[in-house]
């Protein structure tokens, strides 16, 4: 008697963006190739965006073509087999549900960026917000949403009253302690639905482990399918590219199994802490920093801001006089760190734009920034360093409300009538440094005023030597 193998257990993905497919696709695609196909990937959109991509890899069978570079410029083409079901956006999202409420999906994993997750800088989830306010409405419908939020409250209805068992919720986004401060907006919004059986249900029988996710992915452009082309004879029309780095650091808190994922690389760990916040704070603001910077002198690139001496030096001093004193003992050689960041950044070759890394600056600077500029205040320290970034920032703000940027600026946490009364402020500086959204409890502190006003004085500097 023949015994047929049992189907691959299924990781539900919500976002299948270009960071998705260059990064946690990638990973599961290196067990595959080691030989272990016990675990898959099912990937969906809660939006009907990316309308073309997910055509193109519905077309493909869900395979697609990732293109690494290194910052010397070599070019590497590896086919991506992991994703076996894409599933094309539809209102109600009755296909993601079907999968998600299967007992063979053991993880539902997501990738929504930073601002998708609304919560508060004391992670209270802000039900006003209007896509917030029609998910919750939505749900009380027994509909599904379109937040992640409304997505996962109403896969995890499914597989309660399916008898589907336990679930592990996976965040992949820059968000200090992601996996904690999803389970407390979820949590919230199962509570404002008043549905206490699934609260009690999604407390017992659902994970939500803290990861740290690293690689330089940007958007991918018609150049990247040419070369993708040429170098494989394929037209794929779902190629994607990232950097040859790659970090993924995740607590091993998993309560329905999970993939051997220690076995290619990925660090399980007790504690993501000194990871994601060595990330977020040298990688992640000074990546920021650079974006607005270089926009505001008019470059396209990350690496030409990069290799820029003066913009380099904002984000070298930024880490070295304000960041590492503050992550000081760390598992991590901080220094060491800096220097890669730096490097990758300034990969010519990635041609990441500025237009991408400048984005959501209403949630970088409390995610990012404000925790060092809270930590210095706190110790009676400068924050001459980092003031630097929320000044280009306020630079950058005021030539976006001016219509003076060259491409669009994309912001879900900003609230556009808000940023435009601190760009027409008789002082905005201190407009700026009072917006409580920013900065929270030290919205309005002198001495946060006192460091905005010099580092302005200096953006200005910077922005005159650059016309000159």
């Amino acid at each position: 008697m023949t015994t047929m193998p049992s189907a691959p257990s299924l990781i539900l993905h919500l976002g299948l963006g270009s960071f998705h497919r260059a990064h946690q696709a990638v990973y599961l695609q290196r067990l595959i190739d080691a030989g272990d196909r016990s675990w898959a990937l099912a990937g969906a959109n809660l939006r009907p965006d990316m309308s073309d991509t997910l055509a193109a890899l519905q077309a493909q069978g869900g395979a697609y073509t990732l293109e690494t570079v290194t910052p010397a410029g070599e070019r590497r083409y590896d086919t991506i087999t992991a994703i076996t079901r894409v599933v094309p956006y539809e209102p109600g999202l009755a296909e993601v549900l079907r999968i998600g409420g299967d007992a063979n999906t053991r993880i539902v994993s997501f990738t929504v960026t930073e601002a998708g997750y609304y919560l508060d800088a004391h992670d209270q989830l802000d039900a006003a917000q209007a896509d917030v306010a029609a998910d919750l409405a939505a749900a009380r419908a027994g509909r599904a949403g379109q937040t992640i939020y409304g997505a996962v409250t109403a896969i995890l209805r499914e597989r309660r009253e399916r008898g589907a068992g336990d679930i592990t919720l996976l965040n992949c986004d820059n968000l200090r302690h992601n996996g904690e401060r999803f389970r407390s907006g979820l949590l919230q919004f199962v509570q404002q639905l008043g549905d206490v059986a699934l609260l009690d249900w999604v407390q017992a029988h659902a994970t939500t482990p803290n990861a740290m996710v690293d690689r330089i992915t940007p958007r991918p452009t018609p150049d990247v399918r040419e070369r993708v082309k040429a170098a494989t004879g394929r037209d794929d029309g779902a190629a994607v590219m990232g950097e040859d780095f790659i970090q993924w650091v995740i607590e091993d808190d998993f309560c329905n199994g999970r993939p051997a994922w220690e076995r290619v690389g990925v660090e399980m760990v007790a504690s993501v802490a000194p990871y994601e916040e060595a990330k977020i704070r040298i990688l992640n603001a000074s990546h920021s920093g650079i974006a607005w910077a270089g926009t505001l002198v008019g470059l396209r690139y990350i690496h030409e801001g990069t290799h820029d001496p003066r913009i380099r030096r904002f984000a070298h001093d930024y880490v070295t006089d304000d960041v590492i004193p503050c992550l000081t003992p760390s598992p991590i050689d901080l220094a060491r760190y800096r220097d890669v960041v730096l490097e990758r950044f300034g990969n010519a070759a990635l041609r990441d734009t500025n237009q991408r890394v400048a984005m959501d600056g209403f949630s970088k600077i409390p995610g990012f920034i404000a925790p060092t500029v809270h930590e210095r205040l706190a110790r009676g320290e400068s924050i001459a360093a980092v003031a630097m970034l929320p000044a280009l920032f306020l630079a950058f703000l005021q030539r976006w409300h001016r219509g003076e940027l060259a491409a669009a600026y994309e912001d879900q946490a900003m609230d556009p009538a808000a940023a435009h009364a601190i760009c027409t402020a008789a002082d905005p500086v201190a407009a700026f440094g009072r917006e409580p959204a920013l900065w929270g409890r030290l919205a309005g502190d002198e001495r946060l005023l006192a460091a905005l006003r010099a580092a302005s004085s200096r953006v200005d500097n910077f922005l005159q030597e650059t016309i000159r």
